[in-house]
């Protein structure tokens, strides 16, 4: 079988590094890539916090901080594919647009469609006030023309079966190019579950030739979800914007933790992982 990306997303949006140890600054940042890379991870999706004592927990699109933070990754694990994050809520993309051009990643998320972005409690109120995830097609083109100037790659996260059938659509009508790279995002309440049983169908759905990966959001019930994605020729990322869990439940002490477990599932799959020139390659980055 194909060769296995590996992908660790270090920090995730707002998970509060009080309460969880994610990292934040330039040095915790670069520091827990190491971990990753050393264990077999190639691409880093990276979102950006506030650096301010006490405000870690909030996104930042200040391209200082964000060229801050890319530039101690690369100073301290060396050839690696950054991605990073584009989503923001809204039509101003200013903050994510101006994070681009500065860093000008190999790869960038391209959310590829809406969603009511929504999680229940088991008592029944919101954990959150509802959300809309609002991506129109006319937010999405806009990514799009910047990424083209930049020479990023998108990656196409899909959070329902809608969106993913969407990036068909976006192929016919001359805004993707091939080969199409799609994450299918799974375990999020209101979008597709973390159900392995789905994968089949969904892998049915894409564009021939497509490069595709998981992205499983949740507690240790999202690993057999990776082991049928690695089954299926399908890429791998965790990390603790997606999990603090390891496959036997208990909590992880870091995101080269998760990538260790992440490289078995592959291993035991039949599958090697991928070198960053191996990645490059696979992906047709630029």
């Amino acid at each position: 079988m194909t060769k296995t990306i590996l992908t660790c997303a270090l920090t995730g949006v707002l998970t509060n590094p009080e309460q969880h140890r994610v990292p934040v600054t330039p040095e915790q940042m670069a520091k827990s890539a190491r971990e990753a890379f050393d264990a077999g991870a190639v691409v880093m999706h990276c979102h950006f916090r506030r650096q301010e004592k006490g405000f870690g927990h909030l996104p930042s699109w200040d391209p200082e901080v964000a060229s801050a933070i890319v530039d101690a990754i690369r100073a301290e694990v060396g050839d690696v594919v950054i991605n990073m994050s584009t989503g923001v809520i809204g039509s101003n993309l200013d903050g994510p647009i101006a994070c681009l051009k500065r860093c000008r990643p190999e790869m960038a998320a391209l959310n590829a469609g809406s969603l009511n972005y929504l999680r229940i409690k088991e008592n029944g109120t919101w954990a959150w006030p509802p959300i809309l995830f609002d991506n129109p097609v006319e937010k999405i083109q806009k990514f799009l023309g910047v990424m083209a100037d930049t020479g990023t790659t998108p990656e196409c996260e899909c959070f329902d079966t809608g969106i993913l059938r969407s990036v068909g659509l976006f192929h016919k009508a001359g805004m993707l190019n091939s080969p199409i790279h799609v994450s299918l995002v799974m375990g999020v309440q209101s979008g597709m579950p973390a159900a392995p049983d789905w994968l089949p169908l969904l892998v049915r759905e894409m564009v021939q030739g497509t490069e595709w990966q998981t992205i499983a959001i949740g507690r240790e019930e999202v690993w057999p979800l990776h082991e049928k994605t690695a089954e299926l020729g399908g890429h791998l990322r965790t990390g603790l914007e997606d999990t603090f869990y390891l496959p036997d439940g208990s909590k992880t002490s870091s995101n080269g933790r998760l990538i260790e477990e992440l490289a078995k599932v592959a291993i035991r799959a039949g599958r090697s992982v991928a070198s960053v020139s191996e990645a490059r390659k696979m992906l047709a980055l630029k």
